[in-house]
């Protein structure tokens, strides 16, 4: 592919938009469209209820509280990750069917 040919697939645009879209799609609603990050974020919220109560289940695990915050960060580090790369999918859906009628438009007025 010639260097004039190569098109930016990720524009910064496209970023921001995966960015919001990331935080947006964390909505109970949307995410119980994908059963398994829906479990992941449920996940997330009993580990945010154990980090903050950790003898909820009358056990004595206060010193569990450091190891539940941390299991909790990286449950939302995964759902966030995983919203953001479905984002950045359809931001870049989204751009090249926007490519293709902008083409398509251009053939029609040629031939």
């Amino acid at each position: 592919m010639r260097k004039e040919e190569k098109k930016q697939t990720i524009t910064p645009e496209i970023l921001h938009e995966a960015l919001c879209g990331s935080f947006q799609k964390l909505n109970p609603r949307y995410m119980m469209k994908n059963p398994v990050m829906f479990v992941v974020e449920i996940g997330f919220l009993i580990m945010v209820l154990l980090s903050i109560f950790p003898n909820i289940f009358g056990e004595n695990a206060s010193q569990l509280r450091i190891y539940n915050i941390i299991v909790c960060g990286i449950l939302f580090i995964t759902v966030l990750f995983a919203n953001f790369a479905e984002s950045v999918a359809e931001g870049r859906g989204k751009a090249q069917a926007a490519s293709l009628k902008k083409h398509k438009k251009i053939h029609k007025h040629i031939f």
